[in-house]
């Protein structure tokens, strides 16, 4: 069998001369690109390398230069812009051809893009004449069955993977064999904003999630924030580095994937050497075409299914402006709504649009209106999540209001007075909402942290944000007669705007509140907070709870006591106050189990309660003893 296949070996000049003018040539992309080839036909000056097509559907490589292409020898088609071809396609020295991943493969079927030449990057042959075709599968198996020439570039360093990816050396009219290496690509450095986002975006990512990857900071900083995850899932077009780090901290078992079970499914890899090697021969990585991998139908038999997706821009309604230029790739409309069509289509899928709140130039990325930004995604009734590194705001089934109210939230804190004017003006928010732009600043947003109560409910506890205006108002709504009266002492009976954006509101400076977040597949709902009010310079602040009734009983009160405890040490607070009506003995109790001492004084059925902060625990008073023993 070897000598069968050395027999087909040539030189690449060789190769060139089978070429005629006006012919087009497929090329593999990335790490697939055959260098030797595609620098042979850069670098000769054959008279016959005439008007020739280039086809690549992502120009990643450094063969093809720019300066190449003027020289109109050579066209590229491509269909989506990558490194070199952005500036190519706006002096029109490449055609770029807008189509989703699925249909290039049918397009290159059907003749509609014809292919003469194929020049395929392959492994060694092994014992019985089979290749591997590495890291790309590309739509390299449409192009060899459509050209008249196919060549299999022989090249050392390529890995050999599992998959849709075998070739036999008699399905090639040449060979050649090449020593160069193939594309590697450096690390995307990750700042501290892009690993807080990603921290922001990897708490919605449950466990036995399926995730998907691309490339560029968003990625790299996702990899880490995940390693914590149970029993994760990969369907991805790219495999990265990224994810390499994540399979090996154990995050990913790919056990509970509908699609691939058991297996990482891409259709490309990029990035290092290391990369390249651990892929070698990997069995825990499958590599299939991009019409599977990029097909929704595939994609959302995969439960819970998280497309996460960069952004560039997004205004206050939800418009989506995506990424252009360098990193460009599977982040365009089309390509975005493959994944955001799978997650739809996934059983407790979820879509997360995640970008830094400003730009490497300090502009804002959250704007009034994306309307004179390229590259735009259209369904921004169907956007569900966006995260920055100032947290996360849930946009589906919000009215316009409430997604700006909570696109707001997660603004860049100078960048949110002009929001609010501006959204004002154009009457997105009502007229007189309140804004604190001192608060902005002092927002405790490292305040933040998941609990498991009794019957594994799961609460998430954060500061509260000017956004759960509605949700509070819901809480309050929810609440009986009794329980309102235990809060406010009195008959309440009703929360309006413009009472309820008083309370959202919070002077960071005096005040303090918690609220708790039961997270469903489709809504999450605040059911508990917890506040406490310094007033001016007094070393005690007044301290309020409230919780919903389907949730007492579970421990969630007493939770957010400590809570409170430890936050209230941290920022100075000597102590706390409270006046708790005689028949309220469940919050006494809560009093009683969390703090160190408590001094308390029944008066007109009144307790009033003060808790110093300190590490002893008194002697009880003579009141809280006949309190004890009632």
């Amino acid at each position: 069998m070897a000598r069968q296949w050395e027999e087909k070996v040539t030189t690449p000049d060789r190769i060139m001369k089978l070429i005629k003018p006006g012919m087009s040539i497929f090329i593999g992309t990335g790490v697939a690109e055959p260098r030797t080839l595609v620098q042979t036909l850069m670098n000769r000056n054959f008279g016959n390398l005439q008007d020739l097509e280039i086809i690549q559907l992502v120009s990643f490589g450094d063969a093809i230069s720019f300066e190449e292409l003027r020289s109109q020898k050579y066209r590229l088609k491509t269909f989506f812009s990558g490194w070199v071809t952005q500036e190519a396609i706006v002096e029109g020295q490449v055609d770029l051809v807008p189509s989703r991943f699925i249909w290039i493969p049918r397009l290159i079927e059907s003749g509609l893009i014809p292919v003469n030449v194929a020049f395929i990057q392959i492994t060694p042959p092994d014992e019985s004449g089979n290749c591997s075709l590495g890291v790309a599968l590309d739509v390299a198996r449409q192009a060899m069955e459509k050209a008249s020439i196919v060549v299999g570039e022989i090249n050392t360093w390529i890995p050999r993977t599992f998959g849709d990816t075998f070739v036999h050396v008699s399905d090639f009219t040449h060979l050649v064999l090449s020593n160069d290496p193939p594309i590697f690509f450096d690390r995307w450095p990750v700042d501290d904003v892009y690993g807080q986002v990603a921290a922001n975006v990897s708490a919605l990512v449950e466990n036995r999630s399926c995730i998907a990857f691309a490339i560029g900071p968003l990625y790299e900083a996702l990899g880490s924030r995940l390693s914590h995850k149970k029993h994760l899932g990969v369907h991805s077009p790219f495999f990265t580095d990224a994810l390499m780090d994540l399979v090996l901290s154990g995050a990913v078992t790919n056990r509970y994937k509908g699609t691939y079970r058991g297996k990482s499914l891409a259709s490309y890899a990029i990035g290092s050497q290391q990369l390249l090697d651990w892929l070698d021969q990997n069995p825990l990585v499958e590599f299939q075409s991009v019409d599977k991998v990029f097909d929704p139908g595939q994609i959302g038999r995969n439960k819970q299914f998280v497309a996460i997706l960069p952004a560039r821009k997004i205004d206050l309604l939800g418009g989506i402006a995506l990424q252009i230029g360098k990193g460009n790739v599977a982040t365009g409309p089309t390509e975005v709504l493959d994944f955001f069509n799978g997650a739809e289509i996934s059983p407790g899928g979820r879509t997360i649009f995640a970008l830094p709140s400003r730009n490497r130039d300090g502009r804002p990325n959250i704007i009034i209106s994306i309307k004179d930004y390229p590259n735009q995604f259209q369904l921004r009734e169907s956007v569900d999540v966006v995260a920055t590194e100032y947290g996360v705001a849930r946009l589906r089934g919000y009215s316009l209001r409430e997604r700006a109210q909570a696109l707001i939230d997660i603004a860049h804190p100078d960048d949110r007075p002009l929001l609010i004017e501006q959204a004002r003006t154009r009457h997105i928010i009502y007229s007189d909402q309140i804004f604190i732009p001192d608060s902005a600043h002092l927002y405790p947003a490292d305040i933040n942290e998941t609990h498991t109560f009794k019957g594994d409910v799961q609460i998430r506890f954060r500061p509260i944000k000017p956004s759960d205006e509605e949700e509070m108002r819901r809480l309050f709504y929810r609440f009986s007669d009794t329980a309102v009266y235990y809060r406010y002492f009195g008959h309440v009976a009703s929360m309006p705007h413009a009472k309820s954006q008083e309370y959202v509101n919070v002077d960071w400076s005096r005040t303090m509140s918690i609220v708790g977040i039961s997270e469903g597949e489709e809504q999450s709902r605040i059911i508990a907070e917890a506040r406490y009010i310094r007033q001016d310079v007094q070393p005690l602040a007044e301290v309020v709870f409230v919780v919903d009734e389907l949730y007492q009983g579970l421990g969630i009160a007493s939770f957010l006591f400590r809570l409170l405890i430890r936050i209230a040490k941290e920022r100075g607070v000597e102590g706390f106050t409270a006046d708790v009506l005689f028949s309220n003995q469940a919050m006494m109790k809560v009093f009683r189990k969390g703090a160190h001492s408590l001094k308390i004084k029944l008066q007109n059925g009144i307790y009033q309660v003060e808790i110093p902060l300190t590490p002893e625990r008194a002697e009880p008073s003579t009141h809280q003893q006949a309190a004890n023993r009632r």
